[in-house]
């Protein structure tokens, strides 16, 4: 390991600028979509909480990109992991509880509505959103970041290190949209297999952190301090915000209610005629098609919550 830790890979300096534009162009995004779901459904609207998460995230990105924790990242091991888990851990959890899926699906017409919710339901989406892939993508490719050269190629040079962020984003958004996304999730399993898998997340998370600690085949060329400091900083820093998951996720979990009833025991007492039998189907069909008008009447894709989310996706 190196005395210094040192990249050619610093912003410049319209970066910040530009910054802020992107993610002030995002945030206008979002609270478009919000006005036209809202004109598009006046009753139902869109929660609040929902758009202070949204707007929390994007602070929490600006913290991390900005200065002056953005361009102390290319010459502080400390400064880069706590970037490292605001971009990958802290922001992607406050954006994926926005339901932004749910509301781009309320927002736009319902031919286009209708794609995006067939595009959910394709194999390259169910793949994608597997937990272990999920999981693979963003814990563990911190091996490969860690322990090979990729990190310090990528710190190299600008454009590294910028799809360095947009990794840790992606992954990190995709990894809390399995566990305890409120959007929809055709291929989500239940809730107790999204607890294992946090409890992998968290376990290989740790194991990380602590090789790190320890130096073991590190390749990272900075202090011995500044990667003890860098690994705590990982190990305390991911504990919270998968602790933070962990509630979201058993905060957003609806179980699922039987509606089944049981048959009546034949006999006489409960004998019906033809007609009192004709009378019950039209009033049971009547119920049904009422309720499945208010359900399609939530969103332009008419789909149910899955299990785990939110019984209203608002």
């Amino acid at each position: 390991m190196d005395h210094g830790h040192h990249h050619g890979g610093a912003p410049g300096p319209l970066e910040p600028a530009l910054t802020v534009l992107a993610l002030a162009a995002v945030a206008c995004g979002y609270l478009l979509a919000v006005r036209r779901a809202g004109r598009r459904n006046p009753v139902r609207g869109w929660n609040a909480w929902r758009t202070a998460s949204f707007l929390g995230g994007l602070a929490l990105l600006a913290l991390a990109l900005l200065p002056p924790l953005g361009p102390a990242a290319h010459t502080d091991f400390r400064a880069h992991m706590t970037q490292h888990m605001l971009i990958g851990m802290y922001a992607p959890l406050a954006l994926v509880l926005a339901a932004p899926v749910t509301l781009l699906l309320r927002a736009l017409p319902a031919r286009h509505a209708r794609r995006v919710s067939a595009a959910l339901h394709s194999p390259p989406v169910r793949v994608v959103t597997h937990p272990a892939v999920a999981l693979l993508l963003g814990t563990g490719t911190l091996v490969l970041l860690y322990f090979t050269p990729l990190y310090e190629a990528a710190m190299a040079h600008p454009a590294g290190h910028r799809l360095l962020h947009l990794h840790f984003l992606a992954s990190g958004c995709l990894f809390a949209h399995v566990v305890a996304g409120p959007d929809p999730a055709p291929a989500r399993p239940g809730v107790p297999a999204r607890l294992v898998w946090l409890g992998v997340a968290i376990a290989a998370h740790a194991l990380v952190s602590q090789a790190l600690y320890g130096g073991f085949h590190v390749q990272v060329h900075a202090p011995a301090a500044q990667l003890r400091q860098g690994a705590e900083i990982m190990y305390y820093g991911g504990d919270l915000a998968e602790l933070l998951l962990a509630g979201a996720l058993v905060a957003t979990w609806r179980p699922e209610r039987r509606t089944g009833r049981r048959r009546p025991a034949a006999g006489p007492a409960h004998g019906r005629s033809a007609a009192g039998k004709r009378t019950a189907g039209k009033q049971a069909a009547a119920e049904a098609a009422r309720a499945e008008a208010g359900r399609v009447a939530g969103g332009p894709s008419g789909a149910r919550p899955p299990v785990g989310s939110p019984a209203r996706g608002d």
